[in-house]
Protein backbone atom coordinates (compact mmCIF):
# COMPACT_ATOMS: atom_id res chain seq x y z
CA UNK A 1 0.00 0.00 0.00
CA UNK A 2 2.56 2.64 1.07
CA UNK A 3 4.46 1.59 -2.28
CA UNK A 4 1.34 2.61 -4.29
CA UNK A 5 1.05 6.10 -2.48
CA UNK A 6 5.01 6.58 -3.34
CA UNK A 7 4.11 5.70 -6.76
CA UNK A 8 1.10 8.01 -7.02
CA UNK A 9 2.44 11.03 -5.15
CA UNK A 10 5.63 10.28 -7.80
CA UNK A 11 3.95 10.68 -10.73
CA UNK A 12 2.54 13.86 -11.24
CA UNK A 13 6.44 15.42 -10.46
CA UNK A 14 7.80 12.94 -12.95
CA UNK A 15 5.45 13.65 -15.97
CA UNK A 16 5.83 17.69 -15.16
CA UNK A 17 9.64 16.70 -14.93
CA UNK A 18 8.71 15.52 -18.64
CA UNK A 19 7.30 17.91 -19.91
CA UNK A 20 9.78 20.93 -18.68
CA UNK A 21 12.37 18.78 -20.68
CA UNK A 22 10.23 19.06 -23.65
CA UNK A 23 9.37 22.69 -23.65
CA UNK A 24 13.44 23.02 -22.82
CA UNK A 25 13.91 21.40 -25.76
CA UNK A 26 11.12 23.30 -28.29
CA UNK A 27 12.37 26.19 -26.64
CA UNK A 28 15.93 24.93 -27.49
CA UNK A 29 14.85 24.88 -31.45
CA UNK A 30 13.03 27.73 -31.77
CA UNK A 31 15.93 29.90 -30.14
CA UNK A 32 18.73 28.40 -32.26
CA UNK A 33 19.74 31.04 -34.85
CA UNK A 34 18.38 30.30 -38.56
CA UNK A 35 21.13 33.04 -40.00
CA UNK A 36 24.56 33.57 -39.17
CA UNK A 37 27.05 36.21 -40.29
CA UNK A 38 29.59 35.24 -42.64
CA UNK A 39 32.44 37.32 -43.49
CA UNK A 40 33.06 37.51 -46.72
CA UNK A 41 35.97 38.88 -48.57
CA UNK A 42 33.57 41.84 -49.95
CA UNK A 43 32.48 42.08 -46.20
CA UNK A 44 29.63 40.76 -43.58
CA UNK A 45 26.74 38.21 -45.37
CA UNK A 46 24.08 36.59 -43.48
CA UNK A 47 23.81 33.38 -44.81
CA UNK A 48 21.52 30.56 -43.41
CA UNK A 49 22.83 28.34 -40.24
CA UNK A 50 21.99 25.50 -41.71
CA UNK A 51 22.03 25.49 -45.73
CA UNK A 52 18.86 23.23 -46.95
CA UNK A 53 18.89 24.75 -51.33
CA UNK A 54 22.32 25.55 -52.32
CA UNK A 55 22.97 26.69 -55.69
CA UNK A 56 26.49 26.43 -56.61
CA UNK A 57 27.58 29.05 -60.11
CA UNK A 58 31.06 27.71 -60.29
CA UNK A 59 34.26 25.59 -59.42
CA UNK A 60 33.01 24.84 -55.59
CA UNK A 61 30.47 21.77 -55.84
CA UNK A 62 32.65 19.02 -54.60
CA UNK A 63 33.35 21.11 -51.74
CA UNK A 64 29.84 21.61 -50.93
CA UNK A 65 29.25 17.49 -52.26
CA UNK A 66 31.89 16.62 -49.61
CA UNK A 67 30.40 18.71 -46.69
CA UNK A 68 26.74 16.96 -47.15
CA UNK A 69 24.73 19.58 -47.72
CA UNK A 70 22.05 19.68 -49.96
CA UNK A 71 22.42 21.68 -53.70
CA UNK A 72 19.71 22.35 -55.92
CA UNK A 73 21.76 24.11 -58.93
CA UNK A 74 25.15 23.39 -60.15
CA UNK A 75 27.23 24.67 -63.41
CA UNK A 76 27.74 22.77 -66.55
CA UNK A 77 31.31 21.86 -65.65
CA UNK A 78 30.09 20.36 -62.61
CA UNK A 79 26.88 18.80 -64.00
CA UNK A 80 29.25 17.16 -66.87
CA UNK A 81 31.90 15.52 -64.31
CA UNK A 82 31.43 11.75 -64.14
CA UNK A 83 33.15 12.38 -60.53
CA UNK A 84 29.69 14.19 -59.35
CA UNK A 85 27.05 11.99 -61.38
CA UNK A 86 25.80 10.28 -59.05
CA UNK A 87 25.38 12.72 -55.92
CA UNK A 88 23.86 15.50 -58.49
CA UNK A 89 21.32 13.29 -59.89
CA UNK A 90 18.11 15.92 -59.74
CA UNK A 91 20.22 18.63 -59.34
CA UNK A 92 19.76 21.25 -62.48
CA UNK A 93 22.46 22.81 -64.86
CA UNK A 94 22.06 26.37 -64.28
CA UNK A 95 24.54 29.69 -65.21
CA UNK A 96 24.80 32.92 -63.61
CA UNK A 97 22.44 33.89 -66.89
CA UNK A 98 19.28 31.96 -65.39
CA UNK A 99 18.09 34.29 -63.32
CA UNK A 100 14.50 33.03 -64.04
CA UNK A 101 15.38 28.92 -63.52
CA UNK A 102 17.73 30.37 -60.33
CA UNK A 103 14.82 32.03 -58.43
CA UNK A 104 12.27 28.93 -59.52
CA UNK A 105 14.84 26.39 -57.65
CA UNK A 106 14.07 28.86 -54.18
CA UNK A 107 18.20 28.69 -53.17
CA UNK A 108 18.77 29.71 -49.85
CA UNK A 109 22.43 30.52 -50.40
CA UNK A 110 23.93 30.60 -53.77
CA UNK A 111 28.26 30.60 -54.00
CA UNK A 112 30.13 31.69 -56.86
CA UNK A 113 33.08 33.69 -57.74
CA UNK A 114 34.52 37.54 -57.70
CA UNK A 115 33.72 37.10 -61.70
CA UNK A 116 30.51 35.74 -61.57
CA UNK A 117 27.99 37.67 -63.58
CA UNK A 118 24.59 39.32 -62.42
CA UNK A 119 25.82 39.63 -59.02
CA UNK A 120 23.21 42.07 -57.76
CA UNK A 121 20.42 39.95 -59.38
CA UNK A 122 21.66 37.37 -57.67
CA UNK A 123 21.75 38.70 -54.12
CA UNK A 124 17.82 39.85 -54.24
CA UNK A 125 17.32 36.40 -54.86
CA UNK A 126 19.33 34.40 -51.89
CA UNK A 127 22.39 35.11 -49.75
CA UNK A 128 25.09 35.62 -52.28
CA UNK A 129 28.87 34.86 -51.30
CA UNK A 130 31.60 34.86 -53.89
CA UNK A 131 35.19 33.63 -53.98
CA UNK A 132 38.20 34.84 -55.97
CA UNK A 133 39.83 31.82 -57.45
CA UNK A 134 43.38 31.41 -56.32
CA UNK A 135 43.58 34.44 -53.19
CA UNK A 136 43.35 31.60 -51.35
CA UNK A 137 45.17 28.27 -51.53
CA UNK A 138 43.27 25.04 -52.54
CA UNK A 139 43.04 23.73 -48.97
CA UNK A 140 42.16 26.84 -47.30
CA UNK A 141 39.82 27.35 -49.88
CA UNK A 142 38.01 24.45 -48.79
CA UNK A 143 38.38 25.21 -45.00
CA UNK A 144 36.71 28.75 -46.18
CA UNK A 145 33.79 26.86 -47.75
CA UNK A 146 32.92 24.58 -44.38
CA UNK A 147 32.93 28.14 -42.63
CA UNK A 148 30.44 29.26 -45.21
CA UNK A 149 28.24 26.12 -44.62
CA UNK A 150 28.61 25.56 -40.59
CA UNK A 151 31.02 22.33 -41.28
CA UNK A 152 34.62 23.98 -40.48
CA UNK A 153 35.44 21.10 -38.22
CA UNK A 154 34.66 18.65 -40.68
CA UNK A 155 36.80 20.38 -43.56
CA UNK A 156 40.20 20.77 -41.44
CA UNK A 157 39.73 16.98 -40.31
CA UNK A 158 39.84 15.79 -43.98
CA UNK A 159 42.45 18.19 -44.81
CA UNK A 160 44.51 17.19 -42.49
CA UNK A 161 44.20 13.52 -43.28
CA UNK A 162 44.23 13.97 -47.23
CA UNK A 163 47.60 15.91 -46.45
CA UNK A 164 49.48 12.76 -44.59
CA UNK A 165 48.13 10.22 -47.48
CA UNK A 166 49.16 12.54 -50.41
CA UNK A 167 52.60 13.00 -48.65
CA UNK A 168 52.79 9.20 -48.11
CA UNK A 169 51.99 8.41 -51.92
CA UNK A 170 54.69 10.49 -53.22
CA UNK A 171 57.36 9.02 -51.00
CA UNK A 172 56.34 5.95 -52.63
CA UNK A 173 56.10 6.97 -55.94
CA UNK A 174 59.40 8.80 -55.72
CA UNK A 175 61.29 5.41 -54.47
CA UNK A 176 59.89 4.12 -57.78
CA UNK A 177 60.34 6.35 -60.52
CA UNK A 178 63.42 8.18 -58.93
CA UNK A 179 63.83 11.58 -56.91
CA UNK A 180 64.89 13.67 -59.63
CA UNK A 181 62.32 12.28 -62.00
CA UNK A 182 59.95 14.87 -63.47
CA UNK A 183 56.37 15.09 -63.87
CA UNK A 184 54.11 16.70 -67.03
CA UNK A 185 50.40 17.71 -66.40
CA UNK A 186 49.15 18.78 -69.90
CA UNK A 187 45.59 19.22 -71.72
CA UNK A 188 44.26 19.89 -75.03
CA UNK A 189 41.59 22.25 -75.56
CA UNK A 190 40.11 22.55 -78.89
CA UNK A 191 43.03 22.85 -81.39
CA UNK A 192 45.95 24.42 -78.28
CA UNK A 193 47.78 22.33 -75.75
CA UNK A 194 48.33 23.77 -71.95
CA UNK A 195 50.96 22.48 -69.61
CA UNK A 196 50.43 23.56 -66.08
CA UNK A 197 52.02 24.85 -63.06
CA UNK A 198 51.29 23.87 -59.33
CA UNK A 199 47.88 25.49 -58.58
CA UNK A 200 45.96 25.16 -61.46
CA UNK A 201 43.50 22.05 -60.63
CA UNK A 202 44.32 18.93 -62.85
CA UNK A 203 46.20 17.58 -60.45
CA UNK A 204 48.42 19.64 -59.85
CA UNK A 205 48.26 20.25 -56.51
CA UNK A 206 48.59 16.78 -54.88
CA UNK A 207 51.75 15.91 -57.35
CA UNK A 208 53.19 19.04 -56.80
CA UNK A 209 52.38 20.79 -53.57
CA UNK A 210 52.00 17.61 -51.49
CA UNK A 211 53.45 14.90 -53.10
CA UNK A 212 56.80 17.19 -53.84
CA UNK A 213 56.76 15.92 -57.59
CA UNK A 214 59.21 17.45 -59.97
CA UNK A 215 58.23 19.52 -62.85
CA UNK A 216 60.23 20.11 -66.19
CA UNK A 217 62.47 22.99 -66.19
CA UNK A 218 60.42 24.83 -68.97
CA UNK A 219 57.47 24.13 -67.27
CA UNK A 220 58.85 25.52 -64.29
CA UNK A 221 59.68 28.40 -66.50
CA UNK A 222 56.59 29.67 -68.38
CA UNK A 223 53.59 27.84 -66.35
CA UNK A 224 55.06 27.88 -62.52
CA UNK A 225 53.86 31.93 -62.07
CA UNK A 226 50.80 32.18 -63.92
CA UNK A 227 49.40 29.13 -62.94
CA UNK A 228 48.84 27.50 -67.12
CA UNK A 229 50.93 28.14 -70.43
CA UNK A 230 49.80 27.67 -73.95
CA UNK A 231 51.63 25.60 -76.33
CA UNK A 232 51.79 24.45 -79.47
CA UNK A 233 52.36 20.79 -80.30
CA UNK A 234 55.69 21.44 -81.87
CA UNK A 235 57.41 22.71 -78.88
CA UNK A 236 55.67 19.70 -76.35
CA UNK A 237 58.58 17.79 -76.50
CA UNK A 238 60.22 20.42 -74.30
CA UNK A 239 57.52 20.48 -71.84
CA UNK A 240 57.06 16.88 -71.15
CA UNK A 241 59.00 15.30 -68.27
CA UNK A 242 59.67 11.99 -67.86
CA UNK A 243 56.25 10.90 -66.58
CA UNK A 244 53.41 12.71 -68.38
CA UNK A 245 49.88 13.32 -66.87
CA UNK A 246 47.16 13.74 -70.23
CA UNK A 247 43.85 15.38 -69.03
CA UNK A 248 42.23 14.50 -72.25
CA UNK A 249 38.98 16.56 -73.35
CA UNK A 250 37.26 14.34 -75.70
CA UNK A 251 35.79 16.72 -77.75
CA UNK A 252 38.81 18.53 -78.63
CA UNK A 253 41.73 17.84 -81.08
CA UNK A 254 44.00 15.30 -80.20
CA UNK A 255 45.26 15.24 -83.71
CA UNK A 256 49.17 15.77 -82.42
CA UNK A 257 49.06 12.72 -80.96
CA UNK A 258 49.32 10.96 -84.44
CA UNK A 259 52.32 13.09 -85.27
CA UNK A 260 56.37 11.59 -85.42
CA UNK A 261 56.90 15.03 -82.92
CA UNK A 262 54.70 13.48 -80.17
CA UNK A 263 55.74 9.64 -80.98
CA UNK A 264 59.59 10.11 -80.34
CA UNK A 265 59.09 12.13 -76.97
CA UNK A 266 61.14 9.80 -74.28
CA UNK A 267 57.81 9.20 -72.16
CA UNK A 268 55.46 8.32 -74.75
CA UNK A 269 58.11 5.73 -75.64
CA UNK A 270 58.47 4.41 -72.63
CA UNK A 271 54.89 4.47 -72.20
CA UNK A 272 54.59 6.91 -69.09
CA UNK A 273 52.15 9.23 -70.77
CA UNK A 274 48.61 8.49 -68.34
CA UNK A 275 45.98 9.33 -69.59
CA UNK A 276 42.67 10.32 -68.23
CA UNK A 277 39.22 11.69 -68.48
CA UNK A 278 39.54 15.96 -68.13
CA UNK A 279 35.94 16.69 -67.06
CA UNK A 280 37.31 14.07 -64.18
CA UNK A 281 40.34 16.19 -63.68
CA UNK A 282 39.44 20.07 -63.77
CA UNK A 283 38.98 20.84 -59.98
CA UNK A 284 40.50 20.62 -56.76
CA UNK A 285 37.59 19.85 -54.61
CA UNK A 286 38.22 16.89 -52.26
CA UNK A 287 35.89 14.81 -54.30
CA UNK A 288 38.15 15.45 -57.42
CA UNK A 289 41.41 15.39 -55.01
CA UNK A 290 40.41 11.30 -53.55
CA UNK A 291 39.95 10.42 -57.45
CA UNK A 292 43.41 11.87 -58.51
CA UNK A 293 45.09 10.63 -55.12
CA UNK A 294 43.42 7.40 -56.85
CA UNK A 295 44.77 7.44 -60.46
CA UNK A 296 48.11 8.59 -59.49
CA UNK A 297 48.82 5.61 -57.18
CA UNK A 298 47.29 2.81 -59.88
CA UNK A 299 49.05 4.99 -62.67
CA UNK A 300 52.80 5.10 -60.82
CA UNK A 301 52.24 2.16 -58.70
CA UNK A 302 50.20 -0.04 -60.61
CA UNK A 303 47.71 0.21 -57.65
Amino acid sequence: MYRKLMLLLLLPAVLLFSACGQNNDSKSESTAPKTVTYQSENGPVEVPAHPKRVIVLSTFTGDVLKLGVPLVGVDSYAKDNPNFKEALKGVEAVSENDIEKIIALKPDLIIGLSTTKNIDKLKKIAPTVTYTYGKLDYLNQFIEIGKLLNKEKQAKAWVADYKKRAEALGKEIKAKIGEDATVSVIENSGKQLYVFGNNWARGTEPLYQEMKLNMPKAVKRDALKPGWFAISPEVLPEYCGDYVIFSKDPNADASFMTTDTYKNIPAVKNGHVYTVNAKAFYFNDPISLEYQLDFFKKAFLGE
